[in-house]
């Protein structure tokens, strides 16, 4: 680090300053440039909305066109109707309940990811990544306080990567999979997710 080194070289030439004073500075000044995120590497891409690195962001995504045998590559965020948002929320309270499976993607079961994968393709015709994880790197990173319905917001564990995707509902509501009851609705607000809160993202979008 050339602070640290700055920091040597400075102290070199100063008796009044000890060995124990020089390590002080130098852990502090290492600290500093830590403190802005703990969790992951504050590279110059680093975005303060968002916990996670964005270096390897997409911005198109594969989209499913009934008539046509191929999909489409269409550029993030998806313009979408009205009515595609509210039959998202529908299927949603559709499947209020629908147990937990580890790689579920089916109305048999559902995880997290797949929950989100199995909507957004069934609403949007997209082809969602499979897990949350790679769906972070999609879109673009939306602050907490400009979350729109149908937002992806991400949560994390450990605070280095990702590990849980629900659906934004609007009125700081979220709807998930919970591995103890299944899809449901909470709130962003609530302790346990608000501590836990990373990052929102937009795929879609309001023509």
């Amino acid at each position: 680090m050339k602070t640290g080194s700055g920091l040597v070289s400075f102290f070199a030439g100063k008796s009044v300053v000890s060995g124990r004073a020089v390590s002080a500075l130098l852990i502090s000044a290492m600290l500093s440039g830590l403190a802005g995120c703990s969790s992951i590497s504050t590279g110059s891409r680093y975005d303060p909305d968002c916990k996670y690195s964005l270096k390897k962001r997409k911005t198109h995504i594969s989209r499913i066109v009934p008539e046509s045998h191929r999909p489409v590559t269409a550029e993030l965020p998806v313009k979408v109707s009205g009515e595609s948002i509210e039959r998202l929320f529908s299927a949603v309270r559709d499947r209020l309940g629908t147990t937990y499976r580890w790689g579920g993607t089916t109305i048999d079961g559902f995880d997290c990811s797949g929950f989100v994968q199995y909507l957004y393709e069934e609403s949007f015709q997209l082809r969602m990544p499979r897990t949350s994880s790679d769906m972070a790197s999609l879109g673009r990173v939306v602050p907490r306080k400009k979350l729109r319905q149908g937002d992806l917001v991400f949560f994390s564990n450990g605070g280095r990567t990702i590990d849980h995707v629900g659906i934004y509902m609007g009125d700081n509501r979220f709807a998930h999979v919970s591995t103890s009851s299944g899809v449901r609705i909470d709130r962003l607000d609530s302790r346990y997710y608000d501590k836990r809160y990373a990052c929102a993202t937009r795929i879609v979008s309001r023509d």
